[in-house]
C-alpha cells in the first residue's frame, strides 16, 4: 500500500494544516511547537475527575467486596466482567462514536461511572451477591469513556506534543492518588461500620457530576467516515501488517495490569487489616509517581523512547523480586514506590508510540476510532487473560507467596511487548 501525507508534519504545512482542520476545525495553527492548547486542558481536567472520583472510591472497592465476601474468587469475577464488557463496549460504541456523537458516549461513560459507585452504595452488604451485573455496570462505564477519550486525545495532540500530554495525563493521576485515597482511608477507619465507605461513594458520585459539567465544554467534535466493524480482526489476522505486533505488546501490557490494577491495594489490606495504610500506600506511591511522570514527560524525547522502556520494563520487574523474601506492609510500600518511579518510563513511549502510529499517514488517520478499539482489545484480552490466571491460581491456593509469584509473573510480561515495539518506539515505519 503506498504511504500517504505523514500527519506528523502538521501543523508545519499546509496540506497537514487542512488534515488538522479535520480533526479539530477550531484548531490554531499558530500553536507553539509542542506546547498543549485549551481542549487538550480541558481533556485533562475531565480525566483528573474521572480519577479522583475513581481513586476516592475505586481504591477500596476490592477491599470492600473483600470484607464483605472473604472471597478472592468474588474480586476476581467481578473484575473479569469488567474487562470483558468494556471490551464488547469499545467494539460495539465504535459506531456511535465514529458516525455520531463521541462526547455523548465520553458523557454516559462518566454517568455510569456514578451509577455504579451509587449501586454499590444501596446494596451494602449486599453487593457480594451482585458482583457480576456491578461488573457489567462498571466494564460499561469504562468502555464508553476511554473510547471516546483516546480518540479526542489522539485528535487534539500531535507527536510533538503528545510526551507532553501523557506526562501531564499521568502527573494528573497520580496527584489525584496522593490526596484522595488518604482522605478516603481516614474516613473509613474514623467512622464505624460502613459509614466511611457510604460517604466517600457519596463525594465520588459529585466529582463525577463536576466532571460530566466539564466535558460540555469540549467542542463536539467531526465525524468522518463509516465504522468499520472488521478492522481489527483484520488487522490483528495479517502477519504483513505492523499493528499484528503491536495488538501483541498490548496484549502483555494488559497482562500486567489485569492483577495488578486491584491486587496489590487488596495485599496492602491483607498486610495491615487497615484502609488508612491502604491510604497512606496509595499517597506515597502517588507522590513519586507524580514527579516520576512530570519529569519524564517534560524531558521524554521520542529518540530516547526505546532504551526508557527498556529500562522502565527491567526495573517494574527487579521491584517485585524482595516480596519473593518477606511480604509486608514495608516491602510492599518499597515495591509500589519502585513501581511508580520506573512506570512512566514505560506507559509514556509505548502509549505515545501507539498513537504516533495511528497518526502516520491520512488513511490511518481518518480510521482513528477503529485503531483506537484495537489497542483497547488488546488490553482487555490481556487483562481478561491476567484474570484467568489469577482466578486459576486462587482455586488452587490463597498463599500470600503464590499471591507474589503471580505478579512477578504477569509484571514479567511487558517485556514481551517491549521486544515487539522496540523497532516502533522511535518511528513510524
Amino acid at each position: 500500500m503506498e504511504r500517504t501525507k505523514s500527519v506528523w508534519q502538521a501543523p508545519f504545512n499546509k496540506d497537514a494544516g487542512k488534515l488538522a482542520d479535520t480533526f479539530d476545525g477550531e484548531r490554531s495553527l499558530k500553536r507553539k511547537h509542542g506546547s498543549l492548547d485549551k481542549q487538550a486542558a480541558l481533556l485533562l481536567a475531565v480525566q483528573a475527575l474521572f480519577a479522583v472520583a475513581n481513586a476516592l472510591s475505586g481504591t477500596f472497592v476490592p477491599v470492600y467486596l473483600w470484607k464483605a465476601s472473604q472471597s478472592f474468587m468474588v474480586i476476581g469475577w467481578f473484575t473479569l466482567f469488567q474487562h470483558f464488557i468494556s471490551g464488547v463496549t469499545c467494539w460495539l460504541a465504535g459506531k456511535w462514536v465514529k458516525e455520531g456523537n463521541k462526547m455523548n458516549s465520553l458523557r454516559t461513560g462518566v454517568v455510569l461511572s456514578g451509577i455504579f459507585y451509587l449501586a454499590v452504595l444501596l446494596l451494602g452488604q449486599a453487593a457480594k451477591a451482585y458482583v457480576i451485573p456491578l461488573g457489567i455496570i462498571n466494564g460499561l462505564a469504562s468502555g464508553f469513556f476511554w473510547l471516546a477519550y483516546n480518540v479526542v486525545y489522539f485528535e487534539i495532540t500531535e507527536p510533538d506534543n503528545r510526551d507532553r500530554f501523557n506526562g501531564w495525563a499521568g502527573l494528573l493521576v497520580s496527584g489525584s492518588g496522593i490526596i484522595a485515597p488518604w482522605i478516603s482511608g481516614v474516613l473509613i477507619t474514623a467512622f464505624a461500620g460502613n459509614r466511611g465507605y457510604q460517604i466517600i461513594f457519596t463525594v465520588s458520585l459529585i466529582v463525577f457530576a463536576m466532571a460530566a459539567v466539564i466535558s460540555f465544554f469540549l467542542k463536539k467534535r467531526k465525524t468522518t467516515g463509516a465504522y468499520d466493524w472488521s478492522h481489527a480482526w483484520r488487522n490483528i489476522k495479517d502477519r504483513r501488517l505492523p499493528w499484528r505486533n503491536v495488538f501483541f505488546a498490548l496484549m502483555a501490557q494488559g497482562l500486567r495490569e489485569g492483577v495488578f490494577m486491584f491486587l496489590v491495594g487488596l495485599m496492602v489490606y491483607i498486610a495491615t487489616t487497615n484502609e488508612r495504610k491502604l491510604g497512606d500506600f496509595t499517597l506515597w506511591t502517588s507522590l513519586v509517581g507524580l514527579i516520576a511522570f512530570w519529569l519524564i514527560g517534560r524531558w521524554m524525547k521520542r529518540e530516547w523512547r526505546k532504551q526508557a522502556m527498556l529500562v522502565g520494563v527491567i526495573m517494574m520487574v527487579i521491584v517485585i523480586i524482595p516480596l519473593l523474601w518477606k511480604l509486608n506492609y514495608t516491602t510492599l510500600l518499597w515495591f509500589g514506590i519502585g513501581t511508580a518511579l520506573f512506570i512512566p518510563l514505560y506507559s509514556i513511549p509505548m502509549t505515545s508510540s501507539v498513537f504516533d502510529m495511528i497518526g502516520q499517514s491520512e488513511e490511518s488517520a481518518l480510521q482513528r476510532e477503529e485503531y483506537v478499539i484495537l489497542r483497547e482489545l488488546g488490553l482487555v484480552l490481556g487483562r481478561m487473560l491476567s484474570l484467568a490466571i489469577y482466578l486459576l491460581v486462587m482455586s488452587w491456593t490463597t498463599s500470600p507467596q503464590a499471591m507474589v509469584w503471580l505478579l512477578l509473573g504477569v509484571g514479567a510480561a511487558p517485556l514481551i511487548g517491549w521486544w515487539l515495539m522496540k523497532d516502533k518506539l522511535q518511528r513510524v515505519s
